[in-house]
């Protein structure tokens, strides 16, 4: 019997195969698509991997114009499956004559079990009547894999349809709604506007957060903190009523206690108390924590799919929070017996009996995320990758630790009158908290009180402050803020995200929105709200989920959805002219930098060239062609000022929390002193200095260009900082590259440095000895190649005492 498996990446392809045949798979290619095969149990096993998704959906060729496509029309047209990947499709339709059945064994979501119906729909248009079942796993273990394999499932349709219809709804959403934004605001080609389902909803959080900090009037107010003393164990105390909005009360209560000298203990409670352990990482929880340690959402998810096809992790994208019985926590521990952490899973060995945490989620198709194997630094040597396998590692370790005990007091104090609060909280055992360093706690420690005596008075304190803003949405925030208010899906949220990063919407580790972002939000608040709500989308999720459960039909709910959309596209096209000019003026507005500093007579706005590079320019272009570059990265907007040197406009740069503004002609004196890098060793006669090209691209060039072209390149993140300093190694300037919560970047602008020469080579040569011993792991085991053995090691030489009259002081 012929079988053919098809999984969802070469990796897993791979590591399947070599686990079912014991490593005895042999290698072939259909076309250019790699394929493993062997024998097991008498029957013949061939193992193929897509690249995702190889069908498309999209509509008929008529729709691609823009400009004379009837949206209405669009909103019904049903779409078409066009092949994406056509040497794939190739494989799987050579693949498939003469196969007996198929295993579909891709990831066990949605997304998976789709791409499984698109590569059946491939098999079947050749084997119309080939057998299916389903290998369902969420670890690329040897046990795991081998369950799977041995206890095959039939294909779930409904889940597949319920990502299909997700596919249909969402291009309607887009191609129509992105289709009008973007002629209305007259913004074609590349800088069309995209609007989205999901997408559209997710920026407008964004935008009312930062309104809401854009608004916010600060509100001075002063705190009132007296210092008690008890047998010379010094704790303070924050005044009951907390803030003071008027200083002379605030006033008042210090006197009044400073007046006292003594404050007499009204209340005093003192209890051990147990914090239990976190819960196991959901894909929610993990993207937030990974985001804690600098690691964007879309980054932190592509380290841990890595992790998983490499057999370290379980299947990131997971909404379970509660570890099933069918898991041996146990045997998770003694497999990170051989790990980095191995002391630690020792430890938690040796408990009585081992109990894990639950979370508030349980479901049954995957667990949550947790460590499948037990790894070494030298086992994952991207150190990105080992800070994630550690965090998941430790998180698992942390939800089968024991509680943390602490010591938690409190006490109600009075002096002259006035009323004080103190609190005192001491870790007595860590329990869990030794395993994950990365929630700090604060301690203070609070002496026995009891009711009725009296504390002598140190001191009262007066601070004034002022109230703060809410703050912005961290990738992480965000993500739990969309989970909570139904927007997307586990595996979709984290792409969203960096579909608005990708569309230039918004900047910044915590989430900022662009001129554009602001501009399209608003116009789409004032004319059609409810695509920017988030119910409407919750909604749809609801019924993709009941198409999931077979509760629906997918017609019926792309059908609703239509509706939906025909009664926004009507509303809209009422509202088409305003709509445009509102975009327009939004735009033009925010992307006002100052008047044109020659001709003088029109204004400077932010533009973007044909490949999207942003620069400034005139708006009486072609009668004016003055024109500056720009930065790349971050926030561009007005400096407000002219510049006090020679007039010009000034601009300011935002980017990753730093600001710096600056005058936006280069040769303004400004300018010069601020991109200085040093004298040019080249010509002796220019001045190398920072330079932004056409392209927007930053790096250090020649004043003296043509005559000298002397160039060096730049990082394009971070503010370059100009030193005295040359390299030892070669002799060019050092600068330092800073960046808003790290150290210094020092660097050698030289790229032909011999030290980064030396570098360049040791890391070249480590890749092609990590891919070596890889391709080697692979392939099947030559029966003819004699086994290496080690020769016997030599004892080593016993340490010989040093007599003590031999040994003398060194000088």
């Amino acid at each position: 019997m012929r079988k053919l498996i098809v999984t969802e990446k070469l990796n897993t392809a791979v590591r399947i195969a070599s686990i079912l045949s014991g490593g005895k798979m042999k290698r072939a290619k259909v076309g250019r698509v790699p394929t493993f095969s062997f024998t097991k149990d008498g029957h013949d096993y061939t193992v193929v991997g897509m690249r995702g998704h190889i069908l498309n959906l999209d509509y008929p060729d008529e729709f691609n114009d823009w400009g004379n496509t009837d949206l209405k029309r669009l909103v019904w047209v049903e779409p078409v499956k066009k092949v994406t990947e056509p040497a794939f499709a190739d494989a799987l339709t050579e693949l498939a004559r003469g196969v007996d059945e198929v295993i579909v064994a891709t990831d066990f979501d949605r997304e998976g079990e789709l791409i499984g119906k698109e590569a059946l729909e491939v098999i079947r248009a050749v084997n119309p009547d080939v057998g299916v079942r389903r290998a369902r796993y969420s670890s690329l273990t040897r046990a795991e894999i081998e369950e799977s394999f041995g206890n095959l499932a039939e294909f779930d349709l409904p889940l597949a349809e319920s990502a299909e219809s997700r596919q249909v709804v969402d291009l309607a959403w887009g191609a129509a709604l992105t289709r009008f934004v973007s002629i209305a605001a007259k913004r074609m080609g590349k800088d069309f506007l995209s609007v989205g389902r999901v997408q559209s909803p997710t920026l407008a959080l964004i935008v009312n957060r930062e309104r809401e900090i854009e608004n916010f009037v600060p509100q001075d107010f002063w705190s009132v903190t007296a210092t008690f003393d008890k047998a010379g164990t010094r704790f303070p105390a924050a005044h009951e009523k907390g803030r003071f909005w008027v200083q002379s009360e605030a006033e008042t209560a210090r006197q009044n206690a400073l007046a006292a000298k003594t404050g007499t203990v009204l209340e005093y409670t003192r209890n051990e108390r147990e914090e239990w352990p976190p819960a196991p990482f959901s894909t929610t929880s993990f993207l937030a924590e990974a985001n804690r340690l600098g690691y964007g959402a879309a980054q932190a998810m592509r380290i841990a799919e890595s992790l998983y096809q490499s057999g370290w992790l379980s299947y990131p994208r997971t909404d379970n929070t509660v570890y099933p019985p069918t898991l041996s926590l146990k045997g998770v521990l003694n497999r990170l017996e051989d790990s980095e952490l191995a002391a630690e899973a020792k430890e938690l060995l040796a408990q009585e009996k081992i109990r894990a945490r639950r979370g508030p989620v349980e479901t049954t198709d995957h667990p949550p995320i947790y460590p499948t194997g037990g790894a070494k630094k030298a086992d994952i040597k991207r150190a990105d990758h080992w800070r994630i396998y550690e965090l998941v590692t430790r998180r698992f370790l942390a939800t089968v630790a024991p509680a943390c005990v602490v010591d938690v007091s409190e006490a109600k104090l009075d002096a002259g009158g006035e009323k004080f609060g103190a609190d005192g909280y001491v870790v007595k055992d860590p329990g869990w908290r030794r395993y994950y360093p990365y929630w700090t706690v604060r301690e203070s420690a609070m002496p026995a009180l009891e009711v009725g005596e009296s504390v002598p008075i140190v001191d009262v304190g007066i601070q004034k402050d002022s109230t703060q803003p809410i703050s912005r949405f961290s990738q992480g925030n965000l993500i739990q803020e969309m989970e909570k208010l139904g927007l997307g899906t586990k595996s979709t949220r984290h792409e969203i995200i960096q579909k608005l990063y990708d569309r230039d919407y918004v900047e910044g580790k915590q989430l900022r929105p662009t001129g554009s972002g602001k501009a399209l939000i608003g116009a789409l608040e004032d004319h059609a709200e409810k695509i920017t709500q988030p119910e409407m989308t919750a909604h749809l999720e609801q019924d993709m989920d009941e198409i999931a459960r077979g509760v629906r039909q997918k017609a019926e709910v792309i059908q609703e959805s239509q509706r939906m959309l025909e009664e926004v596209v009507e509303t809209l096209q009422k509202n088409a002219a305003a709509i445009g000019q509102e975009i327009e003026s939004a735009l033009k507005e925010q992307n006002y930098i100052g008047p044109c500093n020659v001709c003088k007579k029109g204004t400077l706005l932010v533009r973007r060239s044909r490949r999207g590079r942003r620069f400034l320019g005139c708006d009486r272009y072609p009668e004016c062609t003055n024109t500056h570059p720009l930065p790349q990265m971050g926030i561009i907007v007005s400096g407000e000022q002219p510049c006090p040197q020679c007039g010009s406009p000034m601009i300011k740069q935002i980017d990753r929390g730093r600001e710096e503004i600056f005058c936006v002609d280069s040769e303004c004196p400004t300018v010069r002193d601020k991109t200085l890098i040093a004298a040019c060793d080249k010509c002796a006669e220019g001045e190398l200095r920072i330079i932004h090209s056409a392209r927007g691209k930053r790096f250090v060039g020649c004043s003296n260009y043509p005559t000298c072209t002397n160039s060096f390149p730049l990082p394009q993140r971070g503010f370059i900082q100009r030193t005295e300093n040359r390299c030892e190694a070669c002799g060019h300037p050092i600068v330092n590259v800073l960046m808003t919560g790290r150290k210094p970047w020092v660097i050698c602008i030289n790229m032909e440095c011999p030290t980064k020469a030396d570098k360049r080579r040791k890391k070249a040569a480590a890749e092609r000895k990590k891919a070596a011993v890889e391709r080697e792991k692979a392939a099947p085991p030559d029966p003819n190649k004699p086994k290496k053995t080690r020769a016997p090691r030599k004892p080593k030489a016993k340490p010989v005492p040093v007599p003590e009259a031999t040994i003398t002081a060194m000088p």
